[in-house]
């Protein structure tokens, strides 16, 4: 029902390494309520993978999905930082100051930056 919503968590990625990562719109069909999640994650070799696996899950809570676009997420957790960057071919670069201002309401005490590099 209603608030359903707030119980999707906003950011789902690994503790640890360099994976690939999606954007992603949450909007009830009609308009109204819409959420940007953020998901990323070494098992997935193509960013589509992500969004393969996120959107069925969303759609059950009765959600649509729309992919705004995606890039690499480097997660170093000893050091507290997180680097976002690069783009997805399939998907195009998502807004990664977009993507830093959800990660930073989770990772409150982490240094997090993006930049458009490729690597």
């Amino acid at each position: 029902g209603v608030g359903a919503m707030a119980g999707v968590r906003e950011v789902e990625i690994d503790p640890e390494g360099t994976f690939k990562y999606i954007l992603v719109r949450l909007q009830r069909p009609g308009g109204g309520e819409q959420r940007d999640i953020v998901r990323g994650t070494k098992a997935a070799e193509f960013h589509n993978h992500i969004f393969e696996k996120v959107n069925p899950e969303m759609e059950k809570l009765g959600y649509e999905c729309k992919c705004l676009g995606g890039g690499k997420i480097d997660h170093n957790s000893k050091d507290k930082k997180i680097r976002v960057f690069g783009l997805s071919t399939g998907y195009g670069k998502a807004d990664h100051s977009v993507t830093v201002e959800i990660l930073k309401k989770v990772y409150t005490d982490y240094e997090i930056t993006w930049s458009d590099d490729k690597k």
